[in-house]
């Protein structure tokens, strides 16, 4: 389908944890007014999806939503694939198990797997400079059993206000604090060796945005993450706090649909 001379494209977003397909209202807007098509996917226990987090038992349990919707698309439909924050986690295991679907994988200060550096060590890098005191008054817990690890989080309303909406509408904040609920890591799913490969995986063009005002996922972690995983390219996005999509939208937007137009 052609709109004012451009084709149209597809556009697939994956939340983050203790999110829901809820945060991308206003990036879903601008895209479906721009003449595209998007999906925003509830993942397991999140947004309106009713399941309990109690009820999912694996990373696959969660990111299922996701699967089903890739399934469902018509063979020929090469749709752009943006995660955010840990929604990046979710859509590598996507781009892992449908390798030939997607024009494009976006990272939006989201997590980014590499085929060459274990996950325990991005993990561990990651709660090196977010410490769990980082946290604030959210609700954290992680196992300690090694052969049974899990975790489960909940976001504070004082941890969303000062390290992921800081530069973000107040009323979005409100929004949030309304919306969200627990999630996990899945920190025994995710911690296992070769959960993504370069034969599948590092097939998949990808995108990295950096948000440099990111108080939850530093900048400095973002570069790390893209140093460990080379072959993606790097664009930044200005003023935007953790929520890229609600503090910067329009630059979001604008951004998605040249990274569409280029892989096309």
């Amino acid at each position: 389908m052609e709109e004012s001379g451009k084709k149209q494209q597809h556009f697939i977003l994956v939340h983050g944890i203790c999110q829901g397909a809820w945060c991308w209202y206003k990036l879903v807007t601008l895209l479906r007014s721009a003449g595209h098509s998007v999906t925003a996917v509830d993942l397991g226990a999140t947004g309106v999806n009713p399941q309990r987090l109690d009820e999912l038992h694996s990373m696959d349990d969660y990111v299922r939503p996701l699967f089903q919707a890739i399934a469902s698309l018509p063979p020929q439909q090469k749709p752009v694939l943006v995660g955010h924050s840990f929604g990046g986690a979710s859509v590598s295991l996507a781009m892992e198990k449908f390798p030939d679907k997607f024009s494009v994988a976006v990272f939006v200060t989201a997590v980014m797997p590499s085929t060459a550096v274990p996950m325990a060590a991005l993990a561990d890098k990651f709660f090196k400079e977010h410490p769990l005191e980082a946290y604030l008054d959210s609700k954290v817990t992680i196992g300690t059993d090694p052969q049974n690890p899990w975790s489960r989080i909940e976001f504070g309303p004082e941890y969303m206000a000062k390290r992921l909406y800081q530069l973000s509408p107040a009323e979005d904040l409100t929004l949030g604090t309304l919306l969200v609920r627990p999630g996990s890591w899945f920190l025994g799913d995710l911690l296992r060796d070769g959960i993504v490969t370069e034969e599948k995986y590092g097939s998949v063009r990808r995108v990295f945005v950096v948000c440099k005002e990111d108080l939850a996922m530093t900048e400095g972690f973002q570069r790390w993450m893209i140093e460990a995983s080379p072959g993606a390219q790097v664009e930044e996005i200005q003023g935007a706090d953790h929520m890229a999509m609600l503090s910067k939208p329009a630059d979001l937007c604008k951004l998605l649909l040249e990274i569409a137009a280029r892989y096309y």
